[in-house]
Protein backbone atom coordinates (compact mmCIF):
# COMPACT_ATOMS: atom_id res chain seq x y z
CA UNK A 1 0.00 0.00 0.00
CA UNK A 2 1.49 3.59 -0.73
CA UNK A 3 -0.08 6.82 0.84
CA UNK A 4 0.84 10.22 -0.72
CA UNK A 5 0.60 13.19 1.16
CA UNK A 6 1.72 17.23 0.34
CA UNK A 7 2.08 19.45 3.05
CA UNK A 8 2.11 23.21 2.62
CA UNK A 9 5.88 24.12 4.00
CA UNK A 10 8.21 26.20 2.32
CA UNK A 11 10.08 23.03 1.64
CA UNK A 12 7.56 21.58 -0.43
CA UNK A 13 7.30 17.63 0.94
CA UNK A 14 5.81 14.55 -0.79
CA UNK A 15 5.52 11.38 1.30
CA UNK A 16 5.12 8.06 0.25
CA UNK A 17 4.82 5.23 2.65
CA UNK A 18 6.25 1.41 1.73
CA UNK A 19 4.55 -1.08 3.02
CA UNK A 20 4.96 -4.81 2.36
CA UNK A 21 7.38 -6.31 -0.50
CA UNK A 22 4.95 -5.80 -3.58
CA UNK A 23 7.46 -4.44 -5.80
CA UNK A 24 4.87 -1.90 -7.27
CA UNK A 25 5.27 0.63 -4.04
CA UNK A 26 9.34 0.26 -5.38
CA UNK A 27 8.33 1.41 -9.19
CA UNK A 28 5.61 4.38 -7.60
CA UNK A 29 8.38 5.98 -5.27
CA UNK A 30 11.00 5.64 -8.66
CA UNK A 31 8.19 7.37 -10.71
CA UNK A 32 7.56 10.29 -7.88
CA UNK A 33 11.21 10.73 -7.68
CA UNK A 34 11.83 11.03 -11.82
CA UNK A 35 8.61 13.04 -12.56
CA UNK A 36 9.71 15.88 -9.17
CA UNK A 37 12.95 16.10 -10.76
CA UNK A 38 11.64 16.71 -14.02
CA UNK A 39 9.43 19.31 -13.06
CA UNK A 40 12.27 21.17 -10.94
CA UNK A 41 14.38 21.18 -14.44
CA UNK A 42 16.71 18.54 -13.59
CA UNK A 43 17.82 16.56 -16.91
CA UNK A 44 17.29 13.38 -18.27
CA UNK A 45 20.50 11.53 -16.98
CA UNK A 46 20.15 13.16 -13.42
CA UNK A 47 16.53 11.95 -13.25
CA UNK A 48 17.27 8.53 -14.14
CA UNK A 49 20.23 8.83 -11.34
CA UNK A 50 17.80 9.97 -8.83
CA UNK A 51 15.06 7.35 -10.34
CA UNK A 52 17.89 4.62 -9.69
CA UNK A 53 18.99 5.82 -6.19
CA UNK A 54 15.49 5.87 -4.83
CA UNK A 55 14.66 2.65 -6.19
CA UNK A 56 17.39 1.19 -4.66
CA UNK A 57 17.47 2.45 -1.11
CA UNK A 58 13.19 1.89 -1.06
CA UNK A 59 13.76 -2.04 -2.20
CA UNK A 60 16.16 -2.17 0.71
CA UNK A 61 13.34 -0.61 3.02
CA UNK A 62 11.06 -2.89 1.79
CA UNK A 63 13.14 -6.41 1.51
CA UNK A 64 14.59 -5.80 4.68
CA UNK A 65 12.10 -4.10 7.11
CA UNK A 66 8.76 -4.96 5.00
CA UNK A 67 7.96 -0.67 5.43
CA UNK A 68 9.06 2.16 5.13
CA UNK A 69 8.92 5.89 4.60
CA UNK A 70 10.26 7.47 1.77
CA UNK A 71 9.55 11.58 1.82
CA UNK A 72 10.35 13.85 -1.09
CA UNK A 73 11.73 17.84 0.09
CA UNK A 74 12.12 20.63 -3.09
CA UNK A 75 15.20 22.29 -1.20
CA UNK A 76 14.80 25.97 -2.43
CA UNK A 77 17.17 28.72 -1.57
CA UNK A 78 20.68 30.03 -2.76
CA UNK A 79 20.53 26.25 -5.04
CA UNK A 80 17.92 24.73 -5.83
CA UNK A 81 17.65 20.77 -5.55
CA UNK A 82 15.86 17.27 -4.31
CA UNK A 83 16.42 16.01 -0.99
CA UNK A 84 15.30 12.17 -0.49
CA UNK A 85 14.74 10.09 2.80
CA UNK A 86 13.77 6.79 3.11
CA UNK A 87 13.77 5.48 6.48
CA UNK A 88 12.44 2.37 7.65
CA UNK A 89 12.67 0.34 11.87
CA UNK A 90 14.06 -2.86 10.58
CA UNK A 91 16.58 -4.61 11.73
CA UNK A 92 19.43 -1.85 10.96
CA UNK A 93 23.07 -2.31 9.78
CA UNK A 94 25.70 -3.53 11.47
CA UNK A 95 28.60 -2.42 9.53
CA UNK A 96 28.12 0.77 7.76
CA UNK A 97 32.03 1.43 6.62
CA UNK A 98 31.93 -1.78 4.83
CA UNK A 99 28.59 -1.22 3.03
CA UNK A 100 29.59 1.64 2.10
CA UNK A 101 32.36 0.19 0.79
CA UNK A 102 30.27 -1.59 -2.00
CA UNK A 103 30.24 -6.20 -2.74
CA UNK A 104 28.60 -6.33 0.97
CA UNK A 105 25.13 -7.49 1.03
CA UNK A 106 23.43 -9.82 3.67
CA UNK A 107 20.96 -11.55 0.91
CA UNK A 108 22.07 -12.80 -2.68
CA UNK A 109 22.86 -9.30 -4.40
CA UNK A 110 26.14 -8.19 -5.40
CA UNK A 111 26.46 -5.20 -2.85
CA UNK A 112 26.05 -2.36 -4.70
CA UNK A 113 22.93 -1.32 -4.20
CA UNK A 114 23.71 1.37 -1.16
CA UNK A 115 26.93 2.16 -2.70
CA UNK A 116 25.70 2.61 -6.09
CA UNK A 117 23.08 4.73 -4.63
CA UNK A 118 25.42 6.85 -3.17
CA UNK A 119 27.49 7.66 -6.12
CA UNK A 120 24.54 8.94 -8.07
CA UNK A 121 23.86 11.69 -5.55
CA UNK A 122 25.75 14.75 -4.57
CA UNK A 123 25.47 13.94 -1.03
CA UNK A 124 24.44 10.98 0.66
CA UNK A 125 23.92 10.38 4.44
CA UNK A 126 23.32 6.89 6.13
CA UNK A 127 22.24 6.30 9.58
CA UNK A 128 21.75 2.68 11.45
CA UNK A 129 20.87 1.57 14.48
CA UNK A 130 21.34 -2.45 14.70
CA UNK A 131 17.63 -2.99 15.64
CA UNK A 132 16.20 -0.18 15.39
CA UNK A 133 16.25 0.60 11.46
CA UNK A 134 17.85 2.72 9.27
CA UNK A 135 17.65 6.20 7.57
CA UNK A 136 19.28 7.42 4.24
CA UNK A 137 18.93 10.79 3.40
CA UNK A 138 20.38 11.60 -0.34
CA UNK A 139 20.60 15.12 -2.08
CA UNK A 140 20.94 16.73 -5.65
CA UNK A 141 21.31 19.83 -6.48
CA UNK A 142 20.68 21.21 -10.00
CA UNK A 143 23.88 22.40 -12.14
Amino acid sequence: MVSRELKDEPKRVLEMRLEGRDQTIIVTARGAVRELARELGFGVVDQTRLATAVSEIARNAVQYAGKGLVEFRVLEGERVGLEVVVSDEGPGIPDIPRVLAGGYSTAQGFGRGISGARALVDEFTLESIPGKGTRVRMRKWLP
